[in-house]
């Protein structure tokens, strides 16, 4: 009951505290879309295609096929591309390496001949799938004409004018985050850890005030005391980072996955292991030199884990430097959890976060117990 009674009291202590609203709300919130707004294009992942010019050279003979074709130009001209008859004397392929025309092809009965440039190779391919989709259904039209001339006819008329000849196809589209997505992870993460921050007054505080000794005369045990505080710190700084994820979720359409329980769970678990962290620090470091080791280290494993620019391919040293970082661990497996399914990514992270915990707490806790005062 004692402990109970603290750990509330220090919850409404904390909410209280309007730098707790600003620092640990509105900070991650401002981040989350001041960095999400202006990388925006960090995170596209689009092929952008320029102009696509075709030069071509109609000689066909067959008024078959001169049909088909006009019909396809119409239908190619209303996706982008310029289509441009190569006059009489004109060398198409030099064209196409003085890079006036994206391509160019020769059309005869015999079929089509294409000429693509090497500098828009991406343009390039794109016209020359049109002109091979082209082929495809003017030989199977010219196939079905020799058994029903309807069957042809209706085989064109669905190509050239209900069908498009640029098809795309994504595999797992939305299985990448956007800027939002990104940063709405990586600032929660990172704004978790700083309840270590928070932690560290728990017992200092009290000693500024020069309450710690009434504390220690109370009829309360240290213990009692210590738990109610890490149970009260903890529990706060909680509810601040799911406010922070709800409110990305909702006023910024973050994808946060569809297991939000597991989300939850692990980020409640990086809280525990910052405020055991800034707890433990406080008995390691004297006086000030806590908060100054504490910051230092909270803004060196935000860089390392991608709070404010995404860390992608390491490898060698650098790669064993950042998955030195706490915020490197869960946000790698928020991403795996939220992006490629694995629940199972979860698990591990959130037993080392534990573990990592219970130690700093048992060591506070064995050095309390050999202390007279807090």
């Amino acid at each position: 009951m004692n402990v109970l009674s603290i750990a509330i009291f220090e919850i409404k202590g904390h909410f209280r505290d309007k730098r707790t609203f600003v620092f640990m709300l509105a900070f991650p919130i401002v981040l989350i879309l001041i960095l999400g707004t202006a990388l925006t294009n960090a995170f596209h992942n689009g092929i952008s295609v320029g102009d696509m010019k075709l030069l071509y050279q109609n000689s066909a003979s067959n008024p078959q096929l001169q049909t088909y074709w006009n019909g396809f130009a119409n239908a190619i001209a209303g996706q982008g591309v310029e289509l441009t008859p190569a006059s009489p004397g004109t060398d198409g392929r030099e064209a196409v390496k003085d890079n006036r025309y994206t391509a160019y092809a020769e059309i005869d009965d015999s079929g089509i001949r294409f000429y693509g440039s090497g500098r828009e190779t991406i343009e390039s391919n794109v016209i020359q799938g049109m002109l091979t989709a082209f082929a495809d259904k003017y030989n199977l039209a010219a196939a079905a004409a020799k058994i029903s001339p309807e069957a042809a006819q209706a085989i064109v008329v669905n190509a050239v004018a209900g069908g498009s000849f640029i098809r795309e196809t994504s595999l797992d589209p939305d299985r990448k985050p956007g800027s939002i997505d990104y940063y709405a992870i990586a600032e929660s993460t990172m704004i978790a850890f700083y309840a270590c921050m928070s932690a560290s007054n728990l017992i200092r505080a009290e000693v500024r005030r020069k309450t710690a000794l009434r504390l220690a005369a109370a009829p309360v045990s240290k213990l009692e005391i210590f738990a109610g505080k890490v149970i009260g710190c903890t529990f706060t700084n909680f509810l601040c980072i799911v406010a922070v994820v709800l409110f990305s979720k909702y006023a910024f359409n973050a994808n946060w996955g569809d297991h939000l329980g597991i989300v939850f769970l692990l980020l409640f678990t990086v809280v525990l292991l910052a405020v055991s962290f800034g707890l433990g620090l406080t008995y390691i470091f004297k006086g000030e030199a806590a908060n100054s080791v504490m910051l230092i280290f909270v803004q060196i494993a935000s860089l390392l884990g991608g709070a404010y620019f995404p860390i992608e391919d390491a490898s060698g040293f650098f790669d064993r430097l950042t998955n030195l970082s706490p915020m490197r661990w869960a946000n790698n497996a928020l991403m795996n959890m939220i992006y490629n399914g694995d629940l199972k990514a979860a698990f591990p992270v959130i037993g080392l976060n534990a573990a990592i915990a219970a130690a700093f707490l048992a060591f506070v806790a064995v050095t309390l117990r050999k202390r007279e005062a807090f």
